[in-house]
């Protein structure tokens, strides 16, 4: 993990960390690092060692994955309060990172070290239980992500994305990102974009989409699965 003016952590407790007695509280505080890490910075890659566990105070963290084909898809995100359980696995089995994460937006982040985030795994049972709620959570969301690409079509997914990402009725956004949120090709996300243009769902700017008629998009985005795929 790339380190960016390193703090002492605050008093103040992330609820993974409520149920500890002080002694234990203030060895966290002692052996972690608070991380400020900007937009675009690698967390951690695949194939990296896992350093610790990141727990999010503020911002935002996108965890993706990258197919043999170079397409990226988005797993999902981890905001404020929130644990990565797959750097959980990753440090429980000594192995290494098969994913990616990446800064979305400016964010503080509490890196554990391996050997305490095993031990309060064994011996702290709020932390244990945060852990487990963390993954059950990301489980149902991986499901969600499997669900889509396995049965949704890519049109549908996009009219959804689009409008759960916009604000105001805009995405700064481009087409590439999109193409890595859907795990596609950036050259499918282009085309489907023009043909929302072309029924006038959406207009195109270079890095913004607007969203001109969202009752429309909305329909496409419910469609029955059983049409042909745009």
């Amino acid at each position: 993990m790339n380190e960016h003016d390193p703090r002492h952590v605050p008093d103040a407790r992330p609820p993974a960390f409520a149920d500890l007695d002080q002694g234990t509280w203030d060895e966290v505080r002692q052996a972690a690092q608070q991380l400020t890490l900007p937009a675009g910075t690698s967390v951690f890659g695949p194939g990296d060692e896992c350093q610790g566990l990141p727990l999010v105070l503020n911002g935002e963290i996108r965890v993706q994955m990258v197919g043999a084909s170079g397409n990226e898809i988005v797993l999902y995100r981890i905001k404020g309060g929130e644990l990565c359980p797959l750097s959980v696995a990753c440090l429980l089995t000594q192995g290494s990172h098969q994913s990616e994460a990446v800064v979305e937006e400016d964010s503080e982040v509490l890196l554990i070290p391996a050997g305490l985030t095993e031990r309060l795994m064994n011996d702290a049972a709020g932390f244990r239980q945060a852990i487990l709620e963390s993954y059950g959570q990301r489980l149902q969301s991986l499901m969600l992500v499997i669900e889509e690409v396995a049965f949704r079509r890519l049109d549908q997914r996009l009219a959804e994305r689009l409008l759960e990402r916009q604000r105001n009725g805009q995405l700064s956004i481009t087409h590439q990102d999109l193409a890595v949120e859907l795990g596609t090709a950036r050259e499918v996300i282009s085309r489907l974009l023009k043909e929302f243009e072309r029924r006038r769902l959406v207009t195109l700017e270079r890095g913004r989409i607007t969203i001109v008629n969202p009752t429309a998009l909305s329909d496409v985005g419910r469609a029955q699965a059983g049409k042909a795929s745009a």
